[in-house]
């Protein structure tokens, strides 16, 4: 018998040549590419944040500083508070950001409780008229707010929640698109992990807790972000339902803030960033799961 023996393998330089005279690695950009990149988002930062800085910059400024020189300074170099003092004395901005609070938080709770079910119940059970629900929310969502507000208006009437928070709040207790949102995510989970919980005797309840929400809470932080910030800027609605000054929301607020200090920008400016702070606080809770959780693809529980 002959021994049979080896033959070292070479290395292929081939492919290392056909590498280097590629289009090259995109996460390692070039020197041109990364000017072009920080260049971009500078401009994007100037756009986006610019005119939030400017406006933070303007609610500190005093009756010293220039509003109007260009460029903008943005130290002031009169500071004061005084500005967020006067706004509170004249208009109760810090009452009426209240009420937009309740609203908005009352809001974001029952759109993730109510879409988590109904996404699930669209997504991942059968039942007769399935289609038929699920093409009453898609068409639901080719009519502007503005077709339905008359129909929203009377029923708030007839139930006697005008001239109340409650009126405000309910047209918005759960929305079309957060539903559709929440589904497409379900449809993510397999049906054999739904099929497996089941068989083990788990009941809807149990398998909503343990498998559908740790899945699909990456959405849930979208709706909740969305749903608070349309309904703290929502401002037609609560407009037409209120008619008490002492029940106003901030947006409401702020349109007779604007008309009474026109001016001067300084309290416009400071009565503005009151309206921004539960914004940035909340995004700056969810931003994770904003950006990541949508992206989860593995089943936990």
């Amino acid at each position: 018998m002959t021994a049979v023996t080896e033959q070292p393998v070479q290395p292929v330089r081939r492919d290392r040549r056909i590498r280097r005279k590629g289009s090259g690695d995109f996460s390692k950009p070039t020197l041109g590419g990364l000017i072009v990149r920080y260049a971009l988002l500078l401009v994007m930062l100037l756009i986006v944040i610019g005119p939030f800085v400017w406006q933070l910059s303007t609610s500190f400024k005093g009756p010293a500083d220039d509003l109007y020189i260009f460029p903008p300074n943005l130290i002031p170099t009169d500071p004061t508070i005084q500005n967020y003092k006067t706004v509170n004395d004249v208009i109760p901005v810090y009452q009426y950001a209240w009420h937009s609070l309740l609203v908005a938080v009352g809001s974001v709770i029952t759109n993730v409780v109510l879409s988590v079910f109904a996404g699930y119940a669209l997504a991942c059970m059968r039942f007769r008229g399935k289609f038929i629900a699920l093409g009453i929310l898609v068409s639901t969502m080719l009519l502007p707010g503005e077709v339905t507000i008359t129909a929203n208006l009377l029923t708030i009437n007839a139930l006697g929640l005008a001239n109340s928070l409650w009126g405000v709040f309910l047209p918005g207790a759960i929305a079309a698109m957060n539903v559709l949102l929440i589904a497409t995510a379900c449809r993510m989970i397999p049906r054999d992990v739904l099929d497996a919980a089941t068989v083990d005797g788990a009941s809807t309840w149990q398998r909503i807790r343990h498998i559908v929400w740790p899945n699909v809470r990456g959405m849930a932080s979208v709706v909740a972000i969305f749903t608070f910030i349309g309904q703290w800027d929502d401002y037609l609605w609560p407009l037409m339902v209120l008619t008490d000054p002492s029940k106003y929301t901030l947006t409401v607020g702020m349109a007779y803030l604007n008309s009474n200090f026109s001016p001067d920008p300084r309290l416009i400016a400071a009565g503005t960033m009151v309206a921004l702070i539960p914004i940035i606080v909340l995004f700056s809770v969810l931003q994770r799961y904003f950006f990541r959780g949508v992206q989860e693809g593995a089943v936990k529980g």
